[in-house]
């Protein structure tokens, strides 16, 4: 019965009696208040078809030198909670409230300890349990996705080779991945720092497999003014741009979109600016592979407006700094002009 109602909570493990062929990741997104210093921190699991091969992990990205670590834990190091999210592998530990850190490499010790507050939480509701909408009830979905908190207040310090950075004051942002393995082709990004205080967005398209063949699906939250605007697949909206220039990710999307309970009619422009960030590691069925392009230094114009006949009228227009993008994949099968 807790399989069942995991569905209505995405932030939990849902790894629970799995063996093999499954992975599991959390990824914690911390600015400080000066906003000088970022990282990203990716605990997980990966169960491996071989024998062998399954180990838990806690990676890191260093948002602004791009410098990324990854460490190995044994499965026997890993504990979840059932009802919460409630994680703990080696010495670290992981709440949607909390962090504990304490890891060793041959590059330095990082350390610290971390509290979250004024979580915003994508909604949840019996028809459409989080940011998948009615997809999340889909049995044959490869990879899932959840949104833990789009926008927190942090508390805490980190110690990183010797250096302390108090980050209280700053700004957080959490979500995780769970399934067989990441897309073949994916675009995702992030931005929590706009000049419109309590903005965040947060957005994904990529190749999805259903039932031998594939589609490009995709998902967008705009939380603005303590409302959620959401243009995705499964909302009716479509993608009218979606290129890649060396510098840009140009997207734009109309159709029905939901704010609450009510659906408006939505365009929504996004250009992302593109830069240098680190590689970190993803699930491949075979093994956690370092693949995976990522930068918390790009930059997010975006523009929403309701439309409503020949007039439009602007919901929200801004820049969003420090924002995380990953362009990974087979690129070419999302992209306009490809089918």
């Amino acid at each position: 019965m807790s399989g069942f109602l995991n569905l209505w909570r995405p932030q939990v493990y849902h790894g629970h009696g799995r063996k093999r062929g499954f992975f599991e990741g959390w990824y914690f997104k911390l600015v400080d208040a000066s906003e000088s210093h970022r990282y990203a921190v990716i605990p997980g699991v990966f169960l491996a078809q071989a024998e062998g091969s399954s180990h838990a992990f806690v990676q890191t990205l260093d948002g602004v030198s791009g410098y990324t670590s990854y460490h190995r834990y044994p499965l026997s190091e890993f504990r979840a909670s059932t009802r919460d999210l409630e994680i703990q592998i080696g010495p670290n530990h992981f709440r949607a409230d909390r962090l504990v850190l304490d890891l060793d490499s041959p590059d330095g010790h990082m350390a610290g300890q971390m509290q979250f507050r004024d979580l915003v939480p994508w909604p949840i509701s019996w028809a459409s349990p989080g940011i998948m909408g009615w997809y999340a009830f889909a049995p044959f979905m490869e990879c899932y996705h959840g949104i833990v908190s789009l926008d927190h207040r942090i508390s805490g310090w980190l110690e990183v080779q010797g250096k302390p950075v108090d980050f209280t004051g700053g700004h957080g942002y959490t979500e995780k991945d769970w399934g067989q393995a990441f897309p073949r082709a994916w675009i995702w990004m992030q931005s929590n720092h706009f000049a419109q205080p309590g903005a965040c967005f947060t957005a994904s398209v990529a190749d999805i497999p259903w039932i031998g063949r594939a589609f490009r699906g995709f998902i967008i939250g705009l939380w603005h003014g303590g409302k959620l605007y959401r243009l995705a697949t499964y909302t009716g909206a479509r993608i009218t741009t979606l290129q890649l220039t060396d510098t840009h990710v140009l997207w734009d999307v109309v159709g029905q979109g939901k704010q609450g309970h009510q659906t408006s009619p939505y365009r929504l422009e996004i250009r992302a600016s593109r830069a240098e960030g680190g590689l970190l590691h993803a699930p491949a069925r075979v093994a956690m592979l370092q693949r995976v392009p990522e930068t918390l230094t790009a930059s997010i114009d975006l523009r929403l407006t309701r439309l409503d006949g020949a007039t439009e009228q602007v919901i929200f227009q801004g820049q969003g700094r420090h924002a995380g993008l990953e362009i990974a994949g087979s690129i070419t099968d999302l992209l306009d002009g490809s089918g």
